[in-house]
């Protein structure tokens, strides 16, 4: 038995054909953040007979049991990304939709003091920073040069 599906049998999910393709196309996939449709399609393209309700109801799952964290970006889709138990925020590009992760401990530590100060206990947060690219290969601000220039010819 492979450590995929000992890791769902460890928190009560049988370890079906499904679960442990979805699985193992986080854990390989090169990109962190996956939509359910991104999903959906990176199995199709396996040859995989899979319905949409399907992928939805087991990225539910995963999210539930801790395996998948859900993020709601400028795009209004959530984006699932592994739990690997190490908390970090995140900047978005308003352009292009690129996420970049990043861990700042005087962030963490400002965030703590905030809630102290006011009567809170810091129980958990999610920090998204939209930002705009200013970098020169960002797809989003090439789209928008190229957009802008046959705009103007």
């Amino acid at each position: 038995m492979n450590s995929s599906s000992q890791s769902l049998k460890s928190i009560g999910l049988k370890a079906t054909f499904p679960r442990m393709k979805i699985l193992e196309l986080f854990e390989k996939s090169s990109v962190r953040h996956l939509t359910a449709e991104d999903v959906y399609r990176l199995l199709i393209a396996e040859d995989m007979d899979i319905g949409l309700a399907t992928v939805y109801r087991v990225l539910t799952q995963f999210e539930q049991a801790g395996i998948l964290e859900r993020h709601h970006f400028e795009s209004g889709k959530a984006v699932f990304e592994l739990n690997a138990g190490r908390h970090h925020d995140h900047l978005v590009c308003v352009n292009c939709g690129k996420v970049e992760e990043f861990f700042d401990e005087e962030i963490e530590r400002r965030q703590q003091k905030i809630a102290a100060e006011r009567g809170y206990a810091l129980q958990d947060h999610a920090l998204y920073l939209y930002v705009e690219c200013t970098k020169p290969d960002c797809p989003g601000k090439q789209a928008e040069d190229e957009k802008f220039q046959r705009g103007t010819e």
